[in-house]
């Protein structure tokens, strides 16, 4: 009997998250994301289900037709020999041609980057969710604030209704 894999309900994969880069959607304006695989040694991988990731300075560029992950820093893992990886060594990101192509020319625009929105273990396998962004400026935050802010005073209304 072959081994069976584990799923959630109406055969949905099962995600575990890792890390989410909080400051992605403060510092900058989300436009598209796209869910990508990472190259990555075992010493990573073993590090990441202990959840030891951090993507808060990390971006994506692309070189040579390639996606890499710059500045994403997984420590070491604590058991780990002398064959352990480097935290912050830059690490390919797995994605067909044609979706390298479209991100290529969104990221080539004015103002957009890449930025890694979070990272998460799917049916297993290690993926990182990449964002095409722009950045915002002091008055666009200062509006992000204002709306969160009303929203949450509108919550509180509303609960207090509910409930007394």
């Amino acid at each position: 009997m072959g081994l069976a894999r584990q799923r959630g309900s109406n055969d949905e994969p099962i995600v575990k998250p890792i890390c989410r880069n909080r400051r992605a959607s403060h510092e900058y304006e989300l436009h598209d994301t796209i869910e990508c695989g990472i190259v990555l040694v075992g010493t990573e991988v073993k590090s990441l289900r202990d959840g030891n990731a951090n993507l808060e300075d990390a971006f994506a560029k692309i070189e040579r037709n390639e996606i890499w992950l710059v500045g994403c820093e997984i420590q070491e893992y604590t058991f780990g020999n002398r064959m352990n990886h480097r935290p912050k060594r830059d690490r390919k990101l797995l994605l067909h041609r044609r979706e390298i192509a479209k991100f290529a020319l969104k990221a080539d625009q004015k103002g957009f980057t890449l930025i890694p929105t979070r990272m998460y273990f799917k049916d297993g396998r290690a993926k990182v969710e990449i964002a095409a962004a722009k950045g915002k400026q002091v008055h666009d935050k200062r509006q992000s604030l204002k709306n969160s802010e009303a929203k949450r005073e509108m919550d509180r209304a509303m609960s207090r209704r509910r409930h007394g």
